[in-house]
């Protein structure tokens, strides 16, 4: 008697993508990822979603007391608490100060350049050096180039953003009030330029990721939670963490952001909150 064979079970049908270039896309819960489409080892630019990576470092740095929030760093009257929440003042790229410290939320790219200065002292690493030890291994990333600016230059994979997203929805590398205090609003209130999406008043962000709350327009869905923090980049990359669905997404593409990721992310995010959302 032959025998039985087993029905063979139909591979997870792809979430659409209105998009004409090539791209990957992946979701995960806290313990595993459960949907991938296009290839999760590719390495592509990461741009701006950068800075989570050396944010997570810092807050590292922070919760082994090397360094402190409230150590002052940058401008005056400034602190590695203004500089991941941009709200140190600095213009977006170079070095001019072009608001008081805590006024405004200006989002810039020196301000964590000057905050991978600090690490760098405080830690006695080069900052490459640190986010290997800390970030890299800690996490098992197995793609990430760490290249360039800490705040735009880093290359990785879907693969290695799931990673992070998992770490940043349920931490290991950080205590929980830590991860709490990251993930909170820092300088409530304040208004500044969501780039690509406007002027948004308040303009809320954490420790190195912004966060949704009722921000319209915005690279999130409409059924993503208002707790849903993350960051994107002008690469076309993005990734979210939405603790209330338990849930974290990234995609990356070959095509700089622009009116196409304005257009699709959103309901890109609902396909995915819809399909695999708690």
């Amino acid at each position: 008697m032959e025998p039985e064979t087993q029905p063979e079970i139909p591979a997870d049908p792809a979430i659409p993508v209105d998009a004409d270039f090539e791209h990957a896309l992946g979701v995960s819960d806290a313990q595993r990822t459960v949907h991938t489409q296009g290839d999760p080892e590719r390495v592509w630019e990461l741009a701006s979603l950068s800075k989570p990576l050396t944010a997570l470092g810092a807050l590292i740095a922070v919760d082994r007391g090397l360094v402190d929030l409230e150590d002052p760093a940058g401008p005056e009257g400034a602190t590695v608490r203004h500089l991941l929440a941009h709200t140190a003042g600095y213009a977006f790229d170079g070095e001019d100060v072009v608001g008081a410290v805590g006024a405004r939320r200006i989002y810039s790219n020196t301000g964590f350049e000057v905050l991978a200065a600090h690490l760098e002292e405080a830690t006695g690493h080069d900052l490459d050096d640190w986010l290997e030890q800390t970030v890299v291994q800690g996490l098992g990333l197995r793609d990430v180039e760490l290249t360039g600016s800490p705040a735009a230059g880093y290359r990785g994979s879907i693969r290695d953003l799931l990673a992070l997203g998992r770490e940043l929805l349920e931490p290991t590398l950080i205590s929980p009030d830590l991860w709490r205090e990251a993930t909170s609003v820092q300088f409530p209130g304040l208004a500044g330029i969501l780039p690509g999406y406007g002027r948004q008043k308040p303009n809320d962000w954490g420790l190195g990721v912004e966060i949704r709350d009722g921000k319209s327009p915005h690279w999130t869905g409409s059924a993503s939670s208002p707790e849903t923090f993350g960051h994107f980049g002008q690469s076309g990359s993005f990734l979210w963490v939405d603790p209330t669905a338990g849930l974290t997404a990234s995609f990356l593409g070959a095509e700089r952001f622009g009116q196409t990721h304005v257009r699709i992310w959103p309901g890109l995010t609902d396909a995915i909150l819809a399909r695999f959302g708690r």
